[in-house]
């Protein structure tokens, strides 16, 4: 498994998005669950991506994060290298998702989910979206707040624009060190972002990076080339995606969902994929 950073932590270039475990309308048991979690580790995924909004609806609220730290106390090996990403943020009334950033809301949702992972310090916590309510300054500056007091050891924001992150650049601190956007073949808006990442050390952690592909070829124009070069290799069209990801930057690392141990096997084999310089260009036009 090919391995990224993500500030002081060497974690594997492909991660798990724990979201389908747990939203999916035809979810899996919880049992089937553990297991997808479980063949991500076996695969060398040491990056799991969860949230504390990731439930059904409101009355089962932390049901990822509960569900992801079960999987991690009943593997049989060594976890301690195991990044968890979880955020906080979104909040569920009923089953819509609501915003809320205020710093008095996200201390106590970061106290919250570190009950449910069972840590006594998140790995990496990120403030979920952009809560238009609140100041962001408010947000980056309660996030700064949890690090310095020891309650996350690393801070991340998802779902924002380039003004925003140098923002919270500036609030947070050294403890920022990463970025969750949403990117994809179908959808390329982050590519600023992504750029600008890269250009300060933040990782880029792209969410829904299938956006666009399916296993037969694309939704969209970019579906030919994706599923010649992936007939060219012989491989999945999805490890030609993820592969296509990690060629944008060496900040990348996508974090594919899965709701099937096949599917976390198969985006885990995605860092051997070799795409040729005209099949990058061909899958970036």
């Amino acid at each position: 498994m090919q391995q990224r950073r993500i500030g002081d932590q060497t974690v594997s270039a492909i991660g798990l998005g724990a979201m389908p475990l747990s939203t999916k309308t035809d979810r899996p048991s919880r049992e089937d669950a553990v297991a997808v979690v479980h063949a991500a580790l076996d695969a060398g995924v040491t990056l799991i991506d969860t949230a504390d909004a990731y439930a059904r609806d409101e009355s089962e609220f932390g049901h990822n994060e509960s569900l992801v730290a079960e999987a991690l106390s009943s593997y049989g090996g060594d976890t301690s290298g195991v990044l968890v990403a979880t955020k906080g943020g979104h909040t569920r009334e009923g089953s819509d998702w609501l915003l809320d950033g205020s710093p008095a809301y996200l201390r106590r949702a970061c106290e919250a989910s570190l009950r449910r992972l069972g840590v006594d310090t998140i790995d990496l916590y990120q403030y979920h979206r952009p809560d238009p309510e609140t100041p962001w300054e408010d947000s980056m500056g309660a996030l700064r707040q949890l690090a310095d007091d020891g309650l996350v050891r690393m801070v991340g924001i998802s779902n924002a624009d380039v003004a925003q992150i140098d923002v919270a650049r500036s609030i947070v601190g050294p403890a920022l060190v990463s970025v969750q956007n949403q990117f994809s073949p179908g959808w390329r808006h982050s590519a600023d972002e992504l750029a600008h990442c890269a250009g300060h050390g933040l990782a880029f952690i792209p969410w829904s990076p299938f956006g666009g592909v399916t296993a037969a070829g694309s939704l969209d124009a970019t579906a030919p080339a994706f599923a010649e070069v992936a007939s060219e290799l012989g491989v999945s069209v999805y490890q030609v995606t993820l592969a296509w990801h990690l060629a944008q930057a060496d900040v990348v690392l996508p974090i594919p969902g899965a709701s099937r141990p096949a599917s976390i096997q198969d985006s885990a084999a995605a860092t051997h994929v070799q795409l040729t310089p005209d099949q990058l260009a061909r899958l970036d036009a």
